[in-house]
């Protein structure tokens, strides 16, 4: 399905919480890594990241990172730091790398979703690959002025998504 608009949207990750995912029935969140999980400079998780994937572990919700990076061992190194299965250069928004992380897992599309802060990569390839997208906000646009221009196209999708809102409780 080609769709440009996700399934719900949330301000950060940390508005997912392990029970929320769980009552709309994910228990594979997809993550993309830079500006989503972390900023494109930061090397090793932090303690709050490390907080929320322990609260998605104890509700059953397996963290899976699917990442684009160009760097060969971005992707590896910061999966590893958090003891959590990986794919680096997935080829968003192909679906090839949805597919893998999906058979990799042994879960159907339909108890996946996929977070992420592009909409042309994260939540087009999520769409198109049958999986729950979920658009959080970027955590930083400074140092790349490629990345201003690329949000700027979305707005037009943000501002259409924001009545699907995630909230706390996984509903609406």
């Amino acid at each position: 399905m080609f769709s440009l608009l996700p399934w719900r949207q949330a301000r950060s990750i940390y508005d997912l919480t392990g029970e929320s995912l769980e009552r709309a029935g994910v228990r594979l969140l997809l993550a993309d890594l830079d500006n989503t999980l972390c900023p494109y400079s930061v090397q090793e998780p932090d303690e709050a990241l490390r907080a929320w994937l322990a609260d998605l572990t104890a509700h059953g919700v397996t963290l899976f990172l699917l990442s684009n990076s160009r760097k060969p061992r971005r992707a590896a190194h910061f999966a590893q730091a958090l003891g959590i299965p990986y794919l680096g250069h997935a080829g968003k928004p192909k679906t090839g790398g949805f597919a893998k992380a999906l058979a990799q897992q042994g879960k159907e599309a339909a108890a996946c979703a996929m977070v992420g802060d592009q909409i042309f990569t994260d939540i087009l390839g999520a769409n198109r690959a049958g999986v729950r997208s979920i658009l959080v906000e970027p955590i930083s646009l400074a140092g790349n002025p490629g990345r201003y221009l690329r949000y700027w196209a979305e707005l037009p999708m943000r501002f259409l998504s924001r009545k699907r809102a995630w909230n706390r409780e996984g509903e609406g």
